[in-house]
């Protein structure tokens, strides 16, 4: 997994390209892990036969799996500077094992309330670029 580059929330500005984060192909191990980890247990998500007799071509992703990598792509932005105050996210398309997701992002809106610098930010998860499988949103807050 290739780690994003530190940024100083002082630096953020409006229209601003963040860092991205990459994470590796998601395993099918993975997806077993995060099933017996989640509680969701639909065999969509860990049994090729299965996925196939319902007319997939194998197994998916959970999409609160790929939900996870945004977040952490939002903790590690927010570094111990901010905190994340909000953050949302909506499923696109499907994760399958071999693929690899690219979180990203870009600085939507910058502004000051009570004190606080807040960082409204618009997220990005592909697994090719222009293959969104999930984009959402996040506000930071750094205390002036």
């Amino acid at each position: 997994m290739k780690a994003i580059t530190k940024i100083m929330f002082s630096d953020l500005h409006k229209e601003m390209q963040l860092p991205a984060l990459s994470k590796p192909p998601v395993t099918h191990e993975q997806l077993v892990q995060y099933a017996q980890a989640s509680g969701d247990l639909n065999p969509l998500h860990t049994d090729d036969a299965f996925a196939k007799s319902i007319g997939m071509d194998g197994v998916i992703a959970h999409g609160m799996l790929i939900m996870g990598f945004l977040g952490q792509y939002v903790q590690e932005l927010a570094g111990t500077e901010a905190i994340v105050s909000k953050f949302n996210m909506r499923f696109g398309a499907m994760t399958k094992p071999g693929d690899a997701i690219t979180c990203s992002g870009v600085v939507k809106q910058l502004t000051e309330i009570d004190g606080n610098r807040l960082a409204e930010l618009e997220l990005i998860a592909e697994k090719a670029p222009g293959e969104r499988v999930g984009t959402g949103s996040a506000t930071l807050t750094c205390k002036i």
